[in-house]
């Protein structure tokens, strides 16, 4: 049986997640997981692999979906306060809030220039910064909303845009995109915000010495891969992404808050283990589990967003940065 890396199997679960609970569409699952896979002989071992009953199998004679193209949303006006798409949390920033300096920045990369999201607030005095990254679905309003909301709380915000090699999310298949993230080596990524950390480094009105890093879902996973490989983090909060490798465990020096579901029982059965490496490692970590609630319920412009739980785990993470940072 093919076998599949870290995030691919990831996705893969997640998906099957999704679409067991009518979340997305039979053809869009099958579609991601071509992507991610590769070739849809590869889709059938994919699904194999998290259960899916042979009914569910797609024919392997159908070809690799054709990615398509994007539908531009228009130039939307730059005058006034623009609300978040589907946001449903009472924490939302608008585009445009004048508390705030917002933009799309571009920084050096190891091997690319890497573009990203920059919020920050207006009063122009040193501040902590926190690098921001994103889900399976790349640099979304959503991210972009969660940056500015960082930015209210005094951080200057950096989210990266990983598929910036690619052309950068907003010109992507949105179905392709977790192939596109998932296929690229976890080092890919890491070395993109050791460079989004140095970036800030540079910055006027940062305080080079306190950075921070929350991420969610995908973003978790390599919120917890920065942590072992970027020595100068002061503090990490990753959402219920896949752990790191546990031998890399002892090379976290960032002070961790771990935000997880309590119904998410495909990546809480990884938890034991991983308390028990970061124990041994003597790192300072906080692993909080939110009850009642399943994967994804801080994005509140989906449908697990769940207000009381996401709204206690922002307070939360704000706290555990305050501290610390």
């Amino acid at each position: 049986m093919k076998e599949f890396n870290t995030f691919q199997k990831y996705f893969i679960e997640e998906f099957y997640d999704d679409y067991r609970e009518g979340l997305i569409s039979r053809r869009t699952f099958i579609r991601r997981l071509a992507f991610i896979t590769g070739s849809m002989t590869s889709v059938v071992a994919a699904m194999t692999l998290v259960g899916c009953r042979p009914a569910e199998l797609p024919a392997i004679t159908e070809p690799m979906p054709e990615p398509e193209t994007p539908v531009s949303a228009g130039t939307v006006p730059a005058s006034d306060l623009q609300p978040v798409p589907d946001a449903k949390s009472p924490l939302s920033v608008p585009e445009g809030d004048p508390d705030l300096v917002a933009e799309e920045v571009i920084y050096a990369g190891q091997d690319v220039e890497i573009m990203a999201y920059l919020a920050r607030p207006a009063a122009g005095s040193i501040s902590p910064a926190v690098l921001v990254c994103h889900e399976n679905r790349g640099l979304t309003p959503h991210i972009r909303d969660v940056a500015r909301r960082f930015a209210k709380e005094g951080y200057v915000a950096l989210a990266p845009d990983l598929l910036s090699r690619e052309g950068g999310t907003a010109t992507l298949d949105r179905d392709a995109i977790p192939g596109l993230l998932s296929n690229a080596a976890p080092e890919r990524h890491v070395a993109d915000f050791q460079a989004g950390y140095d970036y800030l480094q540079g910055l006027e009105f940062v305080d080079g010495g306190r950075i921070a890093m929350n991420g969610f879902c995908f973003g978790g996973g390599v919120t917890w891969r920065c942590a072992t490989s970027i020595a100068g983090l002061k503090a990490a909060a990753p959402f219920y992404g896949p752990a790191p490798g546990l031998d890399q465990v002892p090379n976290i020096q960032a002070a961790v808050f771990a935000v997880y579901a309590g119904l998410d029982e495909r990546i809480n059965a990884g938890i034991p283990a991983l308390e028990e490496a970061l124990k041994a490692a003597g790192v300072t970590y906080e692993i909080k589990i939110y009850p009642g609630v399943n994967h994804a319920f801080h994005n509140d412009t989906g449908e697990r967003y769940d207000e009381t739980q996401a709204l206690q785990a922002w307070s939360d993470v704000l706290g555990w940065f305050a501290a610390r940072v």
